[in-house]
């Protein structure tokens, strides 16, 4: 049974500056910025002070939920801060401790520990010892060292490993049940902890700046990896580096993809929803699953709902057996692919439809609209939109395509009875034997009349349509299409995923 979700109102503090302030530890006080927003300071949230590695005063926050049973096996959430962050700030930043009292969880969020030539005040992950920092960067062709055979060197590991151990004997643990989420830095750690180690997890999650590609592949592009698969969750917000470096960050972030369908021979087609700013792409998966989430509009960082949602559709539903094999159960909320989606791409004569592949009669093409007229020669582009033939709109919306001899008149039939005809080089459409203006005029190419694909779907049937670069996204609810969402469709549509 689930216990209510209650959120704490919080003191807002809109003037402070700090990257994490110290003013928030044990207050009311929050701040938000971009959509990373804090919650007040949770009161099960317990600070924990051990020597676990080299006699090292490691620190880690633990949240344990009112309604834990010691008689009851539970899950344990490791969330991890990213860099110059701390523990309670991970905790504060996310929503893990608030699903932890609904569904009874228990959530550790360790520090990492300073070293690995880092001269902080707070805590950076060693989740790469042998590279310099400043060497190395995930969008050049540079390949940077890589991290050293032996792993279980590495510091933050081995409190992990401690950690996990210590959680083990305190509390009534369940051993097929152990994740993994980290938040910039924190993901790198993650990631790094799942390749090594990932057999020892449920699940891993991460959220921000994607895996550098120097880790994950070799100079040939063969894959690294000593623990085999895994179910990975990774949300990468749309403007995490964009648009500075938004042509690299496209690429970094397609091939940690394909590193995981890799992995856990996912089907390449995956299933899609776009729901608000949440663009989620499931892979399912023969060994384990991958999903793949871009947020529309939001910078570097980890949203506040990002946990509740790996939670809610994917980690609360894993289990890992002791054959190393994963199980997937019924999770906390049932995911749902879009149950209606059209996504055409300019330039693809493919269509995204139905979660799946649909051919059309010719590609896609792009049309301006323009204003020469009194301009002395000149000209104004007064829209640009994304166009199709109707042949195909014709069969999305099950209607009868019937074209004139020519073909440059075509009229729609309808199921509900409506008409709508169109004519080449005419912006008008008559539908209910009255004339309406479209985005801009019909065109005939291939044999077929083409209209915008935005104004046929909006006017016509009162749909949701989102563009993002050279992609329509058609939807029966509110969605946004976003960067990396348009880059992973474009692919599908030109059967390209790995180019």
């Amino acid at each position: 049974m689930e216990n209510k979700i209650t959120l704490l109102p919080g003191t807002p503090d809109d003037d402070n500056r700090d990257y994490l302030p110290l003013s928030l530890m044990g207050t009311d006080i929050v701040v938000n910025e971009s959509g990373n927003n804090s919650q007040p300071y949770p009161k099960n949230l317990k600070e924990y002070k051990a020597n676990l590695v080299d006699n090292y005063e490691n620190v880690w926050y633990e949240y344990v939920p009112q309604s834990y049973n010691p008689k009851v096996k539970c899950a344990l959430v490791f969330s991890i801060h990213g860099g110059i962050m701390t523990g309670w700030g991970q905790a504060i930043y996310t929503s893990w401790t608030l699903m932890a009292e609904r569904d009874g969880f228990i959530c550790v969020f360790p520090n990492a520990c300073v070293g690995g030539g880092w001269q902080l005040p707070r805590g950076k992950w060693d989740w790469n010892p042998n590279h310099p920092d400043g060497k190395e960067y995930a969008w050049t062709p540079e390949w940077a060292e890589p991290s050293p055979e032996n792993v279980q060197e590495n510091r933050d590991v081995r409190m992990i490993f401690e950690l996990i151990k210590l959680m083990k004997q305190k509390y009534n643990i369940d051993e097929g049940r152990i994740f993994m989420q980290g938040m910039s830095m924190g993901n790198a750690m993650t990631s790094f902890f799942a390749r090594e180690f990932g057999n020892v997890l449920a699940g891993a999650a991460g959220s921000g700046t994607a895996a550098y590609l120097s880790l994950l592949y070799d100079e040939n592009m063969h894959i690294k990896n000593k623990a085999g698969h895994i179910p990975v969750w990774q949300s990468r917000p749309e403007r995490n580096r964009a648009p500075e470096l938004e042509s690299r960050e496209l690429k970094v972030n397609k091939y940690n993809r394909l590193y995981w369908i890799k992995i856990n021979e996912c089907h390449p087609i995956p299933e899609i929803s776009i729901h608000g700013e949440h663009n989620i792409a499931y892979f399912k998966g023969a060994k384990a699953d991958l999903v793949y989430m871009d947020i529309k509009n939001r910078d570097h960082g980890q949203t506040f709902d990002d946990a509740s949602l790996i939670w809610d559709y994917f980690f609360s539903g894993l289990r890992r057996e002791k054959d190393g094999s994963i199980v997937s159960t019924a999770t906390a909320r049932k995911w749902e692919k879009d149950a209606f989606a059209i996504a055409v791409a300019k330039d693809c004569q493919n269509a995204w439809t139905q979660n799946g592949i649909q051919r059309m009669k010719a590609p896609a093409r792009c049309w301006q609209k323009i204003k020469y007229h009194g301009l002395n020669g000149a000209k104004r582009v007064r829209g640009e939109f994304l166009c199709v033939p109707l042949s195909f709109l014709a069969m999305m919306f099950d209607a009868e395509y019937c074209p004139d001899a020519s073909g440059a008149s075509v009229t729609l039939k309808f199921i509900d009875k409506r008409t709508a005809q169109f004519a080449q080089g005419s912006i008008g459409c008559v539908t209910d034997n009255t004339i309406r203006s479209m985005y801009c005029e019909a065109q005939y190419h291939s044999g077929d009349l083409y209209v915008s694909i935005e104004w046929f779907c909006r006017y016509l049937f009162d749909l949701h349509v989102s563009s993002c670069g050279d992609v329509v996204y058609v939807t029966d609810h509110h969605s946004e299409i976003s960067l990396f969402m348009a880059d992973l469709i474009t692919d599908l549509l030109l059967d390209e995923p790995a180019k």
